[in-house]
């Protein structure tokens, strides 16, 4: 039994946090329940999908029959400022963020931590599929290990690559050794309400948003053009030859698209309503291959696309990570000036771990793929593993 140690367990409305809470309780912890709500503006949101009241309503009926005490905390203005805004700013440079990772940082493990303290928490809990592990180096010193969930097909320390080691001091995740389907089966052997409902997509405790219509509020639809570049373009030739210095800047920066490198083939209704690698809403047909995003220019309004998931316009060998970026969760196992290392590093979520060499320079952050890569998006966070351990991540230049 864990005596009196009291516990505030983030309470999304889904399956995943109701069993972490009941698994809780079972182990003798003075748990309570608190849903944030983050959100307002229902008018961007498919309500069909996961309105925050039924989430809100769902995650109350849990905590009432698991028997905790049960909350809602109201962050949606810090969400606006923290997230909402940077999104916005984000898009509107052409750049792709991921509102998770972010929230994730900002708000459940800054803001809604802060108030689990003032709740008299001990520590927090969340319904994350990954685990914790402890390096005890003396009495006094310790280091936190944030390792993947059991479940590889579920595991989510991607979305947690900005934690640091206050952070992970404080916090449990109680389903990180089961899977997806025995977090279900508990459900359902307990009747919760949560059992069988569907996983959310959307935005971190907002629910499925239409990105286009969210976007509206600030970014106005304005037409522009579609360019398409051939995959034998001179462009990819000259680069190609300048690669083989291996200079890291020089593998690691995209391409520089001009309208004349292509044909015109349509149009599209603003360009910061895509992002790399994107393949749907072109509404352009008649190749033989599908059509992707290349390259997006916001200032200009144009897209450059490419025919096939091979197009060289979406391959590169390496990536950049601006100093003030760059983020390790094991600092004792920061790289220094000059230094070089092996990892294994996804820049998606679910995307399998790909073989990296990780290069300190002076300031800037350089990781080297064994293969190319496709689709690396400004704004995305690449993280770096050993083995099952997430190490560190930052933002794509």
């Amino acid at each position: 039994m864990m005596g009196n140690k009291r516990i505030v367990i983030g309470l999304s409305g889904g399956v995943d946090s109701s069993v972490a809470a009941y698994l809780l309780k079972k182990e003798g912890y003075d748990v309570i329940g608190l849903f944030m709500k983050n959100w307002h503006d229902e008018s961007v949101t498919l309500s069909s999908e996961c309105p925050w009241l039924e989430d809100s309503n769902d995650a109350m009926l849990v905590a009432d029959k698991i028997g905790i005490p049960f909350q809602i905390v109201d962050l949606s203005k810090e969400y606006k400022s923290k997230i909402v805004d940077y999104m916005f700013n984000e898009y509107s440079i052409g750049r792709t963020p991921n509102p998770d990772i972010l929230c994730n940082r900002e708000i459940k493990f800054d803001l809604f931590m802060n108030v689990a303290f003032s709740l008299g928490a001990d520590l927090i809990a969340t319904g994350h599929y990954c685990r914790k592990s402890i390096i005890e180096l003396n009495k006094s010193k310790k280091i936190y290990q944030l390792l993947t969930g059991k479940d590889s097909d579920k595991d989510q320390s991607y979305f947690l690559c900005q934690l640091n080691q206050k952070q992970l001091s404080k916090v449990l995740f109680p389903i990180g050794d089961l899977n997806k389907s025995q977090v279900r089966d508990i459900a359902r052997d307990l009747k919760l309400v949560t059992a069988d409902k569907k996983d959310s997509q959307g935005l971190c405790f907002i629910g499925k948003v239409s990105l286009p219509d969210f976007l509206k509020q600030k970014l106005k639809s304005k037409k522009g053009e579609i360019i398409q570049v051939s995959s034998d373009h001179e462009i990819f030739k000259k680069d190609n030859n300048e690669n083989t210095s291996n200079s890291l800047d020089s593998l690691s920066t995209k391409f520089s698209y001009k309208p004349e490198d292509g044909e015109i083939i349509g149009l599209h209704n603003g360009a910061h309503n895509f992002t790399i690698g994107q393949r749907r809403g072109l509404s352009v047909g008649g190749n033989l291959e599908p059509l992707f995003v290349i390259d997006i220019n916001v200032r200009t309004n144009r897209i450059y696309v490419g025919e096939g998931k091979k197009h060289p316009g979406l391959l590169r060998y390496a990536l950049k990570i601006l100093k003030k970026d760059i983020h390790w969760v094991r600092k004792d196992l920061k790289l220094k000036k000059g230094e070089s290392a092996d990892f294994e590093v996804r820049i998606r979520y679910r995307q399998p771990l790909q073989k990296s060499t990780i290069y300190q320079a002076k300031d800037d952050l350089y990781i080297s793929f064994y293969e190319p890569q496709s689709s690396i998006t400004s704004g995305q966070f690449a993280a770096w593993y050993i083995k099952e351990e997430l190490i560190g991540s930052g933002v794509i230049n």
